[in-house]
């Protein structure tokens, strides 16, 4: 077994990325173990064929790295894996028919039924739970405008250009909210635009213990 504590921590950014290939091709030759320490979850997710996901001391989920970016067991995981991390939004949860609805600011956001089944939301009807949706299943883009079953209008504060995206910061009403999107958006700062959430995406969180209740 070969032990790595952040080995890479000191290096330049362009050597990191260099490294991280180095590092990876070594585990395929020897075809070993590498029990590898980071803080960066860049290296964690493009090196690690399992991840332990650890905080102050205590283990939160163990996984393979597509299943934790997917599948996250809580708010902390949720927002640790993933660059620009998750948007965590305060919502009520309602019951609207036989549909459930997630309540913040003047919008209501219907929770596609795959992500009801079991009756798991019905512990949590009238709550506030927490809800969270990645900055790349917030979409500013007209076709997706065009098909979305709910827009929400929000103010752009910030655009930074990154040449193959954008990140858009925004907000709702005060409530931020990060978007990646395309990069031939014209939103500019100071805009009001509308934006889109992909809700067969979104992550439903216990408010209190920060479990995940749906994902």
């Amino acid at each position: 077994v070969f032990l790595l504590d952040e080995p890479l921590s000191n290096l330049d950014a362009k050597l990191r990325a260099q490294m991280r290939t180095e590092i990876s091709k070594l585990y395929q030759r020897l075809g070993t173990t590498f029990i590898y320490v980071t803080h960066d979850q860049t290296e964690a997710m493009t090196m690690g064929t399992r991840i332990v996901v650890m905080k102050d001391g205590f283990i939160q989920q163990v996984d393979t790295p597509q299943h934790l970016y997917d599948k996250p067991c809580n708010m902390f995981v949720a927002g640790f894996i993933g660059s620009p991390q998750m948007n965590f939004i305060d919502a009520t949860l309602k019951k609207v028919g036989s549909e459930y609805a997630l309540c913040f600011d003047k919008y209501q956001i219907i929770v596609p039924s795959e992500k009801t089944k079991g009756g798991v939301l019905d512990p949590y009807v009238g709550k506030e739970v927490v809800f969270g949706i990645r900055p790349e299943h917030v979409h500013d883009e007209p076709e997706e405008i065009a098909k979305a079953e709910c827009l929400l209008k929000a103010n752009v504060d910030v655009t930074e250009l990154m040449g193959a995206e954008i990140y858009l910061y925004v907000n709702i009403n005060g409530t931020p909210i990060t978007a990646r999107v395309e990069p031939t958006s014209t939103a500019k700062p100071g805009d009001e635009i509308e934006i889109a959430f992909d809700l067969s995406k979104i992550h439903i969180f216990d408010k209190d213990t920060e479990k995940t209740i749906t994902n």
